[in-house]
């Protein structure tokens, strides 16, 4: 990442788990009150990549933030399915209906933010917003990745079931984001990652939906869509056409951020959020 991270990240409240009608334990915390406001994280993160956010809004809203399950800490004791987007979608409209959130605001980060948009789709009656920051996943009219993509993120997870996590996150982050950016990592950024360095290789054998002219209509909530300026064309390209195809949204660029721009860039997307749901700049 190539700022310098918000110091509060990882700064956060209690660690409690939820225990789901399906048996699963999902990781979570909270903090503030008022209307629920649930964080989704992505690719090689937990519940502690919101921090800046939680920590910010929660003096407007009740801030939840989630580890999916297999994500950092994994409970082992609760029902574990097979990795997958389906599960994730499924596990978040369990948490959502058995903590009595709904509906909520929601806020998913790239593969987050795939996971968010299929609960928002799936799920109408919990979700009241929708943001969604760098959304991952392909178009219906590229169904997978360009040939050089797949081949650096196959020979990362190569890397990581080799037990070269370093060298395997490395590929990846600067895949996504851009050359240079694993290095330029905060430790705390770095410490999350490998935590979760072993969600990857399940996560290339899971592959997201892609994302369609129809399915995309489904959606029917307000949503907001954000692109980082200096983010790869993927998700810049994802953020345009998802305009184009939803109603009611609000589609924004941030200013010299690229993917990991909630953290390198904490206050312009706070600032965003919170003009998007109707509250003063704190």
């Amino acid at each position: 990442m190539n700022a310098p991270a918000d110091p509060r990240i990882f700064a956060v409240p209690e660690l409690r788990f939820a225990a789901l009608p399906s048996g699963a334990r999902i990781p979570y915390v909270a903090t503030g009150s008022g209307e629920a406001l649930l964080f989704v994280h992505g690719s090689l993160c937990d519940y502690r990549y919101w921090a800046s956010q939680t920590h910010a809004l929660s003096r407007h809203f009740a801030c939840y933030a989630v580890s999916l399950s297999h994500y950092w800490p994994a409970d082992e004791t609760g029902a574990q399915e097979a990795f997958s987007w389906r599960l994730h979608v499924a596990e978040l409209a369990e948490f959502v209906k058995s903590m009595h959130l709904g509906p909520v605001h929601l806020v998913g980060h790239s593969r987050g933010a795939c996971v968010a948009f299929q609960l928002a789709r799936a799920y109408p009656e919990l979700v009241k917003t929708l943001s969604l920051a760098d959304p991952a996943g392909p178009l219906q009219a590229a169904a997978a990745l360009p040939p050089s993509a797949e081949a650096v993120r196959a020979r990362g997870a190569e890397l990581i079931l080799h037990g070269e996590f370093d060298a395997g996150l490395e590929l990846f982050v600067d895949s996504v984001s851009m050359p240079g950016i694993w290095r330029k990592s905060p430790a705390s950024f770095r410490t999350m990652a490998l935590a979760n360095a072993g969600t990857l290789p399940k996560q290339f054998r899971d592959p997201l939906p892609a994302y369609t002219r129809a399915g995309a209509a489904e959606v029917r909530c307000r949503t907001l869509l954000v692109a980082g300026e200096r983010s790869p064309r993927m998700y810049r390209d994802n953020v345009e056409h998802l305009a184009g195809w939803m109603g009611h949204v609000d589609k924004r660029s941030m200013a010299g951020a690229s993917h990991g721009m909630n953290v390198t860039h904490a206050a312009a997307f706070n600032r965003l959020l919170q003009a998007f749901l109707g509250k003063p700049a704190t």
